[in-house]
């Protein structure tokens, strides 16, 4: 399987998540959500609608019990066919879902894929992010070396072209790196409640302190939690 068809088998399976759609209704949502498809056409979608017929991930329904559906027959209309995920197409999806290799990480996959970050797992959003921010700033280093070296050999306009190139590439750096920052600290806040929670539940557990405890390294602690001090005569 090529790497677009991969990304379209993949961006259907997830709208057909959501809920059964058409053909049209299916280009209509792969042209307006997810803008990679705009070029696509229905001699690319069909052939993978059919393949994922084939391998047990959609099925195909009637679309309508409305009377202009029934009447369809006599006027020598086709019925319209709606594609349902079946539980075979919700694993094949998941486990699309959970893949960070490098497709994840291209030009072509990495929009498609973050248009379905929010049924992606926090670890797997991380490692699919860094991949792409660590892909860019290759690609940034291979763009300033590349300018160095042909800066005074080029005409302005061209070298205005590649300007807005390697700018283009940095504000998209930038914007993963806010990613990746909001992310951890997402992970952080929750950790902490986390651990907020699991010492809250620990103290409630607790029987009451005495005014002395034992301490079972060392003699008896002070009110107040901290242990004598040795050159004190007094705490002999």
């Amino acid at each position: 399987m090529s790497r677009r068809s991969g990304v379209l088998e993949f961006a259907v399976l997830g709208l057909l998540r959501e809920s059964p759609m058409h053909g049209y209704e299916l280009r209509k949502r792969l042209n307006t959500s997810l803008g990679v498809f705009r070029a696509f056409s229905y001699g690319s979608l069909y052939p993978c609608l059919k393949t994922l017929v084939g391998n047990g991930w959609l099925i195909e329904e009637s679309g309508s019990t409305s009377p202009d559906a029934l009447a369809a027959p006599l006027s020598g209309r086709r019925a319209k066919i709606v594609y349902r995920l079946t539980a075979a197409g919700k694993e094949r999806f998941e486990e699309l879902l959970s893949h960070t290799g490098p497709d994840a990480w291209e030009d072509e996959h990495f929009g498609v894929r973050f248009a379905f970050f929010g049924q992606t797992s926090r670890d797997v959003r991380m490692r699919v992010l860094e991949g792409r921010r660590s892909r860019l700033e290759e690609r940034l280093d291979k763009m300033r070396a590349a300018m160095a070296r042909t800066r005074e050999r080029l005409d302005d306009y061209t070298l205005e072209l590649q300007r807005h190139g390697m700018e283009s590439v940095e504000r998209e750096v930038r914007w993963l790196n806010e990613l990746i920052e909001s992310e951890r600290a997402g992970r952080n806040r929750r950790d902490g409640t986390a651990g907020q929670v699991r010492t809250t539940e620990r103290d409630e557990d607790r029987p009451p302190q005495q005014d002395q405890s034992e301490d079972a390294d060392g003699p008896p602690r002070h009110r107040g939690g901290s242990r004598p001090d040795p050159s004190d005569d007094t705490a002999k």
